[in-house]
């Protein structure tokens, strides 16, 4: 589990990760110089420099994951709240001012992603507070494509190439997590049984 720094730490670790890997051939072909970030919605919405060429990860929606709703961790009762199961929907988008760099970047990053599909507490950013056991899965989704096309709409820059993707399974723990429930004490008074009608005496 983590706290509520996860959402960003996943999105910046996997955009570290690629930038990391990066290569300066493949197949004996020369890569480009490659930017790889993550950008908020406001970022995408502005003025993106098609000379730079680079990779952004765009979270555009975020799913409670249907299936974690009643995992808890060892310590925690069953009267406690579960960790909030998430799933971050990303798009990997490519950007260059010429096709073969767009491309080229672009399935080097898909690649990586398919080879290389797991994050694990050493690839995750600390500030979260990962555990020793997280994962995170990153994996290819299905995205319609008229559902695609108003995502683009929203924004300000003209369609570019992306590949949606999901990071699952994403755990929100609570801000404490108790052995127990807490004791509540409560003081009872004893007296004697008195007659329908007459004050029990105390």
């Amino acid at each position: 589990m983590a706290n509520v720094l996860a959402i960003h730490s996943v999105g910046h670790s996997i955009a570290t990760f690629l930038r990391n890997t990066y290569p300066k051939t493949v197949a004996g072909v020369s890569m480009p110089e490659c930017d790889f970030a993550q950008m908020s919605s406001g970022e995408m919405a502005g003025t993106i420099d098609d000379a730079l060429t680079r990779i952004t990860l765009y979270l555009y929606r975020v799913t409670v994951n249907e299936f974690s709703r009643q995992q808890r961790p060892g310590l925690m009762s069953s009267d406690q709240q579960a960790p909030l199961g998430l799933d971050l929907h990303f798009l990997l988008t490519a950007w260059a001012g010429n096709a073969q760099d767009e491309q080229l970047t672009l399935a080097w990053a898909m690649r990586q992603l398919y080879l290389f599909p797991i994050l694990d507490a050493s690839s995750l950013s600390p500030e979260a507070g990962w555990g020793s056991d997280e994962v995170i899965q990153v994996i290819p989704s299905e995205l319609p494509n008229d559902e695609l096309m108003r995502i683009w709409d929203a924004l300000d820059p003209s369609y570019r190439i992306s590949v949606p993707y999901i990071a699952r399974l994403v755990r929100l723990d609570p801000d404490k997590i108790f052995d127990a429930n807490p004791v509540v004490a409560t003081r009872f008074g004893y007296g004697t049984a008195s007659p329908i009608g007459e004050e029990a005496s105390i």
